[in-house]
């Protein structure tokens, strides 16, 4: 196969965390060509999706004292070559949020692709139709009391009534702008006033679940079935516990429950064509639904002796 990833600038990527980097190199051992590009060099030519790409050799990190280790110089890059992605059998579309206008246009141009022919994950409608904070509301029986406003006085009557809450920017990524608000707070009309830019953005406010302090688990979901799993455990007086902000990483299993939310959602993620997933499940409810360029997968990996990423690009290779 032949296979696209649409990714950050690669040089700012870390081989030993970036899941990305683990489907690269997992495409690369199963003997397919690894191709990589930015949302920048998509264009349009003659009705369909082009994309300026450079084909990619990559250096797979190796297992040292139960730790990823990778070479100083970990990739090789070939021409520039303006194609057509019809020539591509999978693009991946592996860009970091936030959710921007040319995110969004860089979607639009993989619209044009037939998906019967190259297979696009995730699928750019599915992207915008999910909003990682709003997607999750489609499933109430399995998300803790949330609300979404730019309202102080919404805000302010729900915090109230529940004592605690996490106020969550609905763009962004990796616990980026997070807060925890408690019923009183005298710096909460200045907090909900930054969150909201001054009441022109709605944020997501959502009942704060003490079983965080235990962990904060990313359940990794391909085609509705949850594959793997990594905690995420708060370190120092940081109450997120996001692997971007120092959160301790440590091995936990699938539970039954994990598979009975993962069944709930399955048919829209399915439906949405969000064919690879990380759910942030805290207490036993999904607090969020990564879409965009969910991560774990290393760690998995390492903790578990497994690869997922040799699951995902076989399960590509079914399709």
């Amino acid at each position: 196969m032949k296979l696209a990833f649409i990714l950050d600038p690669i040089a700012n990527l870390d081989p030993c965390h970036d899941t990305t980097v683990a489907f690269m190199e997992a495409a690369q051992l199963l003997g397919h060509e690894v191709w990589i590009t930015t949302m920048e060099q998509l264009s349009v030519v003659d009705h369909q999706a082009w994309a300026t790409l450079q084909a990619v050799q990559l250096e797979p990190v190796r297992l040292e004292n139960g730790l990823w280790v990778a070479e100083e110089h970990w990739f090789r890059l070939g021409e520039r070559k303006l194609l057509p992605l019809t020539e591509m059998n999978a693009v991946f579309m592996r860009t970091d949020p936030p959710v921007t206008s040319a995110y969004l246009y860089a979607t639009y141009i993989l619209d044009l692709l037939i998906p019967t022919k190259t297979l696009v994950l995730n699928n750019p409608q599915g992207i915008r139709a999910a909003n990682e904070k709003l997607y999750a509301l489609r499933f109430p029986t399995v998300i803790p009391a949330s609300i979404i406003t730019t309202e102080k006085a919404v805000a302010r009557q729900f915090i109230e009534a529940k004592g605690k809450a996490v106020l969550k920017p609905l763009g962004g990524k990796a616990g980026e702008g997070i807060l925890l608000i408690k019923k009183g707070d005298r710096n909460f009309n200045s907090l909900v006033e930054i969150s909201t830019k001054q009441g022109k953005e709605p944020v997501m406010v959502q009942e704060f679940l003490p079983a965080a302090q235990a962990g904060d688990k990313r359940l990794i979901v391909l085609d509705g079935d949850p594959i793997g799993a990594v905690n995420r455990i708060p370190t120092g007086d940081d109450f997120r516990g996001n692997m971007a902000v120092g959160g301790r990483i440590a091995q936990v299993d699938i539970t039954e429950r994990d598979r009975e939310i993962a069944a709930t959602l399955a048919p829209q993620l399915r439906a949405d064509g969000l064919y690879f997933v990380g759910l942030d499940i805290i207490g036993g409810y999904v607090t969020e639904v990564n879409v965009t360029s969910p991560t774990g997968v290393r760690e998995a990996d390492r903790l578990d002796g497994v690869s997922i990423g040799k699951q995902v690009i076989e399960w590509v290779a079914d399709r």
